[in-house]
């Protein structure tokens, strides 16, 4: 069985996964995901239709679609029979948006074709039947009927829109959402549906897509906020004596409710990888038994999983195919899932973490204290704003002549040394920012002090997106120049969907400048990236030397 995916960064070739995912995916999830995205289309549409039309909208559906785009960002879910779940339940969501409809006089006209279509659909009652119905729904299809650069187009927006999606699910999860964001979500997805729409509106669709992420970025920045404003903390990086628990993933309400449980019960809890700016919460942090950061980005966690010493949770995406060595002792929870390995579910609105517990209780633990080494995280807009004036008097002074901006996605694709080097190679009169795992390159290293501040600051993971965005407008407004014209470079690196997004958010606030690596994404063709290069200067990165060569002249 065949299949194509091109929405990662570890597109085989450059140009797309056709017999099995680079990330582990197999033809048969790869379906079941295109089908679910296929049918989120549908819902959508209906659902647009009927709150654009009458105001009319079900919390249930709107729910549904950001779990459902969730579910198909790349390593998140690689199990069939949850994602076939999913399909079913979709096609429930689908007759109850257009039961929606009722009443708003809606004509057949309104509606893209593939909405129409989907109208009827009925999905088949197993798996297999499923993945056959799924080849109409397949990437290759559209690529058909569009051609490869309008359905590149168009996919990016999708692509983006799932993205935003986990940003969106994120904050939900902890209370926050927004009935115009949903609206927004499936008025995108909509229109991306029209695969008659010509280049010029895929363009500014894909736009609109980076305005919906922003939103939806502030909306998590304010629910993650329910812990306490981040500030600048020193986690440790080696472990302590004691049986232990690895939590990695970005769920923080799941660390909180597993701190809430083992809370007295003699087991460290350690974050991981996506989990790391945990420790910059005051709330989460104010656990005693929160003991540290255990290892670095999600493409090493085979084998830094393998070596740790206790039960291992994943909240969210970044996980790869575990080795039976600590199968026994790993647990998928939200919309995470592998085949075989145990999934802690909701019941109600809670999570039972007993059988974590237990396994993290039966495993040996660490038997001895390591070295304590520890690194800065927390370095959040809050505390960075707080230090504007003192930054601008740096830039005035000629103390600090650059600020680097230097993150995004990690990757086991060969060229991400790039950013180690760039970051080693930044003059001691320039700051670094960083965000998102593939700081895990190059955070552990001592890059010094200028007057007391220090020169590397850990703005928090790809979900902390947000903080940087704002630090830069107001350092521009602070300047009284664009973004565009104060002394920020941005060198960013990607991998999925939720980088996608980012970047179109930066897209859609007009930066400039960009540099993006290690490589450049198959789905956006020669022809979109002329034009990223002629309206945005969006540059792919070349090497250290040259890059800093040209931005600081």
């Amino acid at each position: 069985m065949s299949m194509f995916c091109y929405q990662c960064e570890q597109a085989a070739k450059g140009e797309g996964c056709t017999s099995y995912g680079v990330c582990g995916k197999d033809p048969e999830t790869a379906a079941l995901q295109d089908l679910l995205v296929h049918l989120s289309k549908g819902i959508a549409s209906y659902a647009w239709e009927a709150r654009r039309r009458t105001g009319a909208f079900d919390p249930e559906v709107d729910r549904f679609l950001l779990e459902a785009l969730f579910t198909t960002v790349t390593n998140v879910n690689f199990d069939p029979k949850p994602i076939a779940e999913m399909i079913w339940k979709a096609r429930e969501m689908l007759e109850r948006a257009k039961e929606l409809c009722e009443g708003s006089h809606l004509g057949s006209t309104s509606l893209p074709e593939v909405a129409l279509k989907l109208g009827a659909f009925e999905p088949a009652s197993d798996v297999q039947g499923l993945v056959r119905q799924a080849q109409e729904a397949s990437i290759e299809r559209s690529i058909e009927r569009m051609g490869e650069v309008r359905a590149g187009l168009a996919w990016m927006g999708i692509y983006g829109l799932k993205g935003a999606a986990a940003y969106a699910d994120h904050a939900a999860i902890l209370g926050k959402s927004d009935p115009e964001v949903m609206g927004e979500f499936q008025r995108l997805l909509s229109e991306l549906s029209r695969e008659e729409l010509p280049l010029e509106d895929l363009v500014r669709l894909n736009l609109e897509v980076g305005a919906l992420n922003l939103r939806a970025m502030e909306m998590l920045d304010e629910a993650n906020r329910s812990y306490g404003d981040p500030s600048p903390t020193r986690v440790r990086i080696t472990p302590i004596r004691g049986k232990a628990i690895l939590v990695s993933g970005h769920d923080l309400r799941d660390l909180h409710e597993l701190l809430e449980q083992t809370r007295g019960k003699g087991i460290n809890v350690y974050t991981h990888g996506e989990m790391l700016p945990a420790h910059g919460y005051p709330k989460l942090r104010a656990y005693p038994h929160l003991v540290g950061n255990y290892g670095g980005a999600w493409q090493d966690q085979q084998r830094e999983f393998d070596e740790f010493k206790g039960a291992i949770l994943m909240t969210t995406n970044c996980l790869q195919k575990p080795r039976e060595s600590y199968r026994h002792r790993i647990f998928t929870t939200g919309l995470v899932g592998w085949p075989g390995v145990r999934h802690i579910p909701w019941k109600g609105n809670a999570k039972d973490f007993s059988p974590v517990i237990e396994a993290a209780l039966a495993e040996p633990g660490f038997e001895e204290d390591e070295p304590d080494r520890r690194i800065w995280v927390g370095f959040g807009h809050g505390f960075l704003l707080s230090k504007a004036k003192e930054i601008l008097e740096l830039i005035e002074r000629g103390k600090v002549r650059h600020i680097f901006l230097i993150g995004g996605c990690d990757g086991a694709k060969p060229g991400r040394n790039y950013y180690t080097e760039l970051a080693q190679r930044v003059p001691e009169d320039c700051l670094i920012l960083t965000l998102a795992c593939g700081k895990y390159r190059f955070n552990k290293l001592d890059f010094g002090e200028i007057d007391g501040l220090p020169r590397l600051m850990d703005v928090g993971q790809c979900n902390d997106a947000y903080s940087a965005v704002k630090v830069a407008l107001e350092l521009s407004k602070a300047l009284g120049k664009s973004v565009n014209e104060i002394p920020l470079s941005l060198i960013l690196s990607w991998y999925e969907q939720k980088a996608v997004a980012i970047l179109l958010t930066l897209l859609h606030l007009g930066i400039k400048g960009i540099r993006l690596g290690p490589s450049l994404p198959a789905f956006a063709k020669p022809p979109v990236l002329g034009f990223l290069r002629e309206s945005f200067d969006l540059k792919p990165i070349s090497t250290p030397e040259e890059d800093l060569r040209d931005i600081l002249g």
